[in-house]
Parts: structure tokens; C-alpha cells; sequence
């Protein structure tokens, strides 16, 4: 079994019993053999997120890692390439940056106002590959991603449900404890009854992730200070610097992720022959990068703990009252 998860602390922040680690086991036993991707994917740090979204609830968390097993046996997120999702990130609608948060974490920047297809399953796929993208690229230790929505130019047009929905059903059932935190940026004011229909869809545990932040407000720039760094982020944004998505750039990152993906699922053993912790980008065999752009992504880890964070202290729930709708 694969201590090193446990060495570290819960997603809550709260040692790692002995009990829990005996769930663990017996998920695995109950599991039984597995394909070896679906084998690899089991990790015991995956077992474990999927117990902490359950309340460490073995029967609960068991139906749940079942069907996302089957997801993944019928999806293929793992073989979802750049080529075939590359129309849809054109204007920057979905994409990952080149810095981490304070704590070390992968960022998505996602902007529903710069929606540019029609298609509910074609966003959907590149919402999971830029998912699987974000966790490839997370430091050994780490297992959460921030998103960061950012508002500009969203309009009614842009509202969908059925999307909403099925985001959101992706998210809590196939990656659980995987978002850290999310930061709604200057939502409109349609966009609170739109929220109050989203709500109900989202678990207690996800609502409690969710940051509502206003450029006309002194608080919010403190919570976008203390989850990224002003100086760090565009400034689209409100910060300092002059960083904005670049297409091409972009383009050339994601291929040179593509590359690693296989070696990212070859099984590999630890020191004594039994399974290895997770793998992570940082621990692939690395390729020729076509763009310097990248040596950003490690600037921003200088001094950042390695281990499983918690979110930043803030990320207590805030939603019970509607969000106040900015003008």
C-alpha cells in the first residue's frame, strides 16, 4: 500500500487515521482486478478522495468511484488530444495558466463570455480535457486546481443550463476534491437568479469553494490577493502585469503536454514492488519545449510547500445569502 499519501494530511486538513486507511483497503479488495488504466487511475490517493467527497462512507464512495470508472472506460479522458478540442479554446474561453496560486496550484481561467461554438458535448470535452491537462500538471503532493470565472462580457446568450448542469455533474461525481476553490469574478446582475437554479446542483462541499469577488470591493481584491497574487495575474483582471492568453503560445504548450500523457499512464512500482503514489507532471520524463514561456510555471512554486493543501482560510462558506450582482 502507498504511504505517502497518508503521510500528509486529508483534503480537510486532518490526519489520516488508521480506519481511514483501512477504507481505503477495503475499497480496493471490494474493486476487485481492474484494467490496467482504470488500475493505475485507482491510486490510493484517489480512493481517498473519493471516501472524503462520501464522508468516508465506504458503500457511498465505492458506488461512487464505480461510476466513474465507467465514465472513464466509456469517455477516454485520458485519450482526449489538442488536435481534437483546439477550434473550441480559440478566444480563450477555457485555459490553464502559466503561474500557480499561493499555495502551488494549477489555475484554470474560464470565461463563459467568450463561449464561440454551439455545441453542449463539444464544450463539455474540452472543459474534461483542460481538466485532465490541470492534473497532469499539479506538483507531487498536490491534488487540487483553482478556477478562476471571470465574467467580462457575459450575457444572457451565454446562460445555459443543460452546460451548467452537466459541469457540474462532471466535476463533483468524476473529480472529486480536485477544485480547491473556484472565484466567480465580477458576475453580472442577471447572474443571480441563474445561481439560485444552479445552486441546488452543486453539494454542500463544492458551494463552500465557491469565491464571489467585485473589483468596487475591498474585500474581494484581499481574496484575490490572497488566493493568487495581484501582480501575478492578468490584468484583465484588475492586477499589475501584462499577461494575456496567447493562442499560439497556448497551442504549443498543450501539444507538448499531449506528448507526456502516455508516460504519464505507465505503471510504475515503488522502492518495495508495490504500487506507486500518483504520478504528476513534474515526475514525467520530460520533452523538448517549443515555447520559454513555460520557465513561468516554475517561478511560481519558489517557496510554495509541496504538500496537500487546504484551501486558503477564506474558503468557508459565504453562499448562503444570494451574491451581491455587480452594475
Amino acid at each position: 500500500m502507498n504511504s505517502s499519501y497518508f503521510d500528509a494530511d486529508s483534503s480537510e486538513g486532518q490526519p489520516i487515521t488508521e480506519e481511514k486507511k483501512a477504507k481505503v483497503v477495503e475499497i480496493r479488495k471490494l474493486l476487485g482486478p481492474l484494467p490496467e488504466k482504470l488500475s493505475l487511475y485507482c491510486s490510493d490517493a484517489c480512493i481517498a478522495r473519493y471516501l472524503e467527497a462520501r464522508n468516508w462512507n465506504i458503500k457511498k464512495a465505492l458506488k461512487m468511484l464505480k461510476g466513474s470508472l465507467k465514465w472513464r472506460l466509456d469517455y477516454k479522458p485520458e485519450e482526449i488530444r489538442w488536435e481534437e478540442v483546439a477550434a473550441e479554446a480559440e478566444t480563450g474561453k477555457i485555459y490553464r495558466t502559466n503561474i500557480r496560486d499561493r499555495h502551488g496550484r494549477s489555475i484554470l481561467v474560464m470565461r463563459p463570455g467568450r463561449e464561440n461554438t454551439h455545441s453542449g458535448k463539444g464544450q463539455i470535452r474540452y472543459l474534461v480535457y483542460c481538466m485532465e491537462n490541470a492534473i497532469l500538471n499539479l506538483r507531487p503532493g498536490q491534488s487540487q486546481m483553482v478556477w478562476l470565472i471571470d465574467y467580462d462580457g457575459y450575457k444572457l446568450s451565454n446562460v445555459s443550463l443543460s452546460v451548467s448542469k452537466e459541469t457540474a455533474h462532471i466535476l463533483q461525481d468524476h473529480y472529486p476534491e480536485r477544485l480547491g476553490v473556484a472565484v466567480l469574478y465580477n458576475p453580472p446582475k442577471f447572474f443571480e437568479p441563474f445561481w439560485k437554479m444552479i445552486k441546488p446542483f452543486l453539494e454542500q462541499k463544492t458551494r463552500k469553494k465557491v469565491r464571489f469577488v467585485y473589483t468596487d470591493d475591498p474585500s474581494s481584491s484581499k481574496i484575490m490577493e490572497d488566493v493568487f497574487g495581484m501582480d501575478r495575474l492578468e490584468s484583465a483582471l484588475g492586477a499589475d502585469s501584462q499577461l494575456s492568453f496567447d493562442y499560439e503560445e497556448y497551442a504549443n504548450r498543450m501539444r507538448e503536454d499531449d506528448k507526456r500523457i502516455p508516460s504519464f499512464w505507465t505503471r510504475r512500482e515503488d522502492a518495495n514492488g508495490g504500487q506507486a503514489e500518483e504520478r504528476t507532471a513534474a515526475e514525467v520524463p520530460p520533452v523538448p519545449r517549443l515555447s520559454e514561456s513555460e520557465s513561468d510555471d516554475s517561478s511560481g512554486g519558489n517557496g510554495v510547500d509541496s504538500s496537500p493543501q487546504r484551501p486558503p482560510s477564506g474558503d468557508e462558506s459565504v453562499d448562503e445569502e444570494p451574491p451581491r450582482a455587480s452594475t
